[in-house]
Order: C-alpha cells, then sequence, then structure tokens
C-alpha cells in the first residue's frame, strides 16, 4: 500500500523509482586546445559573479533599487599528482614572455563514464600560478602540482 504522503501527492509507488538524481562530480575531463587531455584529480573554481550596484532613490527610505553591473569569473584551479611537464611548460613559456591562450573544455560525466552530462568551455584561458607538491620523506603521498588559470569568460555548453 502506498504510503500516506504518496497518495496525498497523486504518485504511485512505482512512480517513486523513476527520478532524476543529482549528478556526481567524480569524473570529470579537462581539455586545452592543442595539448593532450591531461587527468586531473581536482577542478575548482567554475565560477561567475555579477556585482550588484545600489541606487539609493531620493525621498525613497524604505528599500534601495539594485542594478547589476559587469560580471567576473573566478580563476580555474586544477590539481593532479605529477606525470609529465606539458602544463609545467604551458607555463614556463608564459614566464618568458610568450603569451600562449587556449580555450578548455571542462565536461562532466556520468558515473559509468559513457555520457557526457554537463560541459563548460573556459575562454582563452593561460597559467598564472603553479604550485609544487608538498614532499615528506615521513609520508608516502603522491605528489601533487597545483595549476589556476585565468580566463577570459566561462559559458555552459551542456
Amino acid at each position: 500500500m502506498p504510503s500516506t504522503s504518496c497518495r496525498n501527492r497523486g504518485l504511485k509507488v512505482a512512480d517513486t523509482g523513476n527520478r532524476s538524481d543529482p549528478i556526481p562530480s567524480f569524473r570529470f575531463v579537462v581539455r586545452f586546445d592543442s595539448l593532450a587531455p591531461v587527468g586531473f584529480s581536482d577542478c575548482t573554481g567554475l565560477t561567475l559573479e555579477t556585482e550588484v550596484q545600489d541606487y539609493h532613490e531620493g525621498g525613497l527610505n524604505t528599500h534601495s533599487w539594485k542594478f547589476a553591473t559587469r560580471s567576473k569569473q573566478g580563476n580555474l584551479t586544477l590539481k593532479r599528482g605529477i606525470v609529465d611537464s606539458v602544463m609545467w611548460t604551458w607555463y614556463l613559456s608564459i614566464m618568458q614572455g610568450s603569451m600562449q591562450f587556449r580555450n578548455g573544455t571542462v565536461t562532466v560525466q556520468d558515473p559509468s563514464g559513457s555520457n557526457d552530462v554537463m560541459e563548460f568551455q573556459v575562454l582563452q584561458a593561460f597559467p598564472v600560478k603553479w604550485v609544487g607538491p608538498d614532499l615528506s620523506a615521513s609520508q608516502n603521498n603522491l605528489a601533487v602540482e597545483t595549476l589556476e588559470f585565468a580566463h577570459q569568460g566561462l559559458q555552459r555548453i551542456k
């Protein structure tokens, strides 16, 4: 017999099995133009924020008007175990004065990895910070490097 809450909403027990779960965050792929795909363990900074300007209208003391102004994007931060020097080489070339912008994508996949469920495009990215691994002879952790990228915009494709 269906529970009281299901009956009150007009649902049948069989309908509750047809659901849409949130997307897990553990399976994702990061790619940059002209570079081979590189595996990362963490990806943060997929953020956009719109600044708000308060306008205080004369004679109106009950509230202020709020207007959207410009939007800004946060830097993209990626972490990975050190396996090659592709990202280091890109950062080094920028440090030496050879600016190289690359578009990138961050694609989130379903748990099986067979379907792309969400995709973000990062426009004209370039590395702005590299942090080497924390090394300790008393632990057996992986050597992880952190790369931070500035970019000119973020778009959700899918």
